[in-house]
């Protein structure tokens, strides 16, 4: 009697799945660009947030012109916001070290992975996710588009920033 194969050749073999992604791929579902976008939005409504206070004192206290005087107390408030606002910066990349989350997509159940579903680094995240696409974007004429053209890629079948692309990240559901 003869054997019949039912092995499927082209079929990737499961021992070629990245570490942390299912076998069934149920998890691994890239982020609806509403819920980016509200991830976006509540990250820097945290920092509006953290900062508004401060600059309302200082701003009751004279602003600069006041607050260099006898008392110094509206420099004082902006420089506790100031520290406020780096606090929130520092909290959000604690975050994006230890699970690819910031407050808003933490809010929002997504979180960054690798394109191939490993954990994104830290340096892959702040250098290529932050840092370069904000250095392109101080580049005279050149940033203007780059700054409008990165979030529109969004619109494209993979759901992915030029600054995705850039670091080779995409944003799942958490």
């Amino acid at each position: 009697m003869e054997e019949t194969n039912t092995h499927n050749p082209y079929e990737a073999p499961a021992a070629s799945m990245p570490p942390g992604l299912p076998e069934s791929g149920i998890d691994f579902v890239k982020a609806e660009r509403g819920t980016r976008f509200l991830a976006v939005l509540l990250d820097g409504l945290v920092y509006v947030g953290v900062m508004i206070p401060f600059i309302i004192a200082f701003a009751a206290f004279g602003g600069f012109q006041n607050s260099l005087g006898s008392k110094g107390v509206g420099a004082v408030f902006l420089a506790v916001g100031f520290l406020a606002f780096i606090g929130v910066f520092i909290y959000n990349l604690v975050l994006l070290n230890s699970d690819g989350q910031t407050l808003g997509k933490r809010w929002m159940k997504v979180r960054i992975v690798r394109s191939n579903g490993e954990r994104a680094g830290l340096g892959r995240i702040f250098w290529l996710r932050m840092f370069v696409p904000g250095l392109i974007g101080r580049i005279p004429f050149v940033g203007v588009i780059f700054a409008l053209a990165d979030p529109l890629f969004i619109f494209g079948e993979e759901r992915r920033c030029v600054h995705d692309m850039l670091a080779d990240t995409i944003v799942v559901n958490a």
